[in-house]
C-alpha cells in the first residue's frame, strides 16, 4: 500500500501498548542526507495556555498503518510534573 505525507496527517495514531489514542498526524521528520522518514510528530494537546509537548515517533516504532489509523509500539515518556499556573490561582483564588 502506498500512502503520501498529506494522507498521513489524516490518521489517527494508536499506542498498541495501551490502547491510547496518541493524537493525528502533524508533521514528519526526514533525513535529508538519506532521504529516510525518521519520525513521525504528533502535536500535543491544545490547552487554555499553550499546549502539551509534541509526541515524536521513531519510524521502526510503527507496526501497521491502516486506512485511517497507525498503530505504534512506542513507550510514551511520562510528561513533566505540571508548574504552578501562577496567573490561574491569582484570578481564581478564593
Amino acid at each position: 500500500m502506498c500512502c503520501r505525507l498529506v494522507e498521513m496527517r489524516e490518521k489517527q495514531v494508536v499506542c498498541i501498548k495501551d490502547g491510547s489514542i496518541l493524537g493525528l498526524v502533524g508533521d514528519v521528520e526526514v533525513d535529508t542526507c538519506s532521504g529516510k522518514l525518521i519520525n513521525i510528530i504528533v502535536y500535543g494537546r491544545r490547552r487554555f495556555l499553550g499546549r502539551d509537548d509534541d509526541c515524536r515517533i521513531p519510524w521502526e516504532s510503527i507496526e501497521v498503518i491502516g486506512e485511517d489509523s497507525i498503530l505504534v509500539n512506542f513507550d510514551r515518556i511520562s510528561p513533566p510534573p505540571k508548574r504552578r499556573n501562577l496567573i490561574s490561582e491569582i484570578l481564581f483564588a478564593k
